[in-house]
């Protein structure tokens, strides 16, 4: 068994997307041998920790690594390292108001207008946002077809607003976001442009800008009373393990809670 053999069969057998294949490339190269016993998979990780990995991008590689232990036959597997649990970074209730509210002029500023609305309405990747075609909206049945990761194609709800903003916005069926010479709008591109928009409105935008929109879209779902497991499936999440991360309410939210349950408050 061997590296090479793997990716093949992940790429012609199991057609998984380039993004994937290079995360299993990039993983791969901290195995020193394509046969690692226990001890050496132990010093891997070590390398990992000593190389300034935290340990979300260790157990990202882990993944990864596993799934070619897998497949190879190993009677050994790596143990995923113990996460910190962190409060996930989100944009304020006035922030949000302040990028929804905002009145776009220019071609530019509509389009940067009409990407954050996505982002905050249905939760999805910078990613895929970036890939939505003008096919791929339904606006009679208020539906978006998300094309996510591992080829996974869903159907996703819009509110009426972002409806009023599309159809003010799209033209024909081809790619959405293009820059003015119609390429497509990088991640980079509109990370910058994100950020810059919410510092010429007034304020800082949260760590880890794009993901903090993804984050806030989730919370505000739950605290509306939105089903965990419809999250779930918005979010394009096969598992519950990232969607229980959204479930951990803010403290301010536990506070206006026991507010209304104490015993004391009767």
């Amino acid at each position: 068994m061997d590296f090479a053999s793997f990716l093949r069969e992940k790429q012609y057998l199991e057609n998984v997307t380039p993004n994937t294949l290079r995360w299993y490339r990039h993983a791969l190269r901290w195995l020193l041998t394509e046969n690692p016993d226990e001890l050496a998979l132990k010093d891997m990780v070590i390398r990992m920790r000593e190389a300034g990995l935290k340990e979300t991008g260790c157990n990202a590689a882990i993944r990864a690594i596993n799934c070619y232990l897998r497949w190879s036959g190993s009677p050994h597997m790596v143990r995923q390292l113990k996460e910190r649990v962190v409060v996930l970074p989100i944009f304020t209730t006035e922030q949000i108001k302040r990028l929804t509210g905002y009145k776009p002029r220019t071609a530019f500023q509509h389009r940067l207008h009409l990407l954050i609305m996505v982002l905050f309405d249905n939760g999805c990747r910078v990613s895929e946002a970036l890939e939505l075609r003008g096919a791929d909206v339904d606006l009679d049945n208020l539906l978006i077809t998300v094309h996510g990761k591992g080829r996974k194609d869903q159907k996703v709800p819009m509110s009426f607003e972002l409806r009023k903003a599309l159809f003010k916005y799209r033209r024909g069926e081809g790619v959405l976001f293009t820059t003015a010479n119609g390429t497509p709008w990088g991640r980079i591109g509109a990370l910058r442009s994100i950020k810059l928009h919410c510092r010429k409105l007034g304020f800082e935008p949260p760590a880890r800008t794009l993901h903090a929109m993804r984050h806030t879209f989730a919370l505000n779902y739950l605290r509306k009373g939105g089903s965990v497991f419809h999250m779930q499936k918005i979010l394009g999440y096969s598992t519950l393990e990232m969607t229980r991360r959204y479930a951990n309410l803010l403290t301010e939210d536990l506070q206006a809670i026991h507010q209304r349950m104490s015993l004391l408050d009767a």
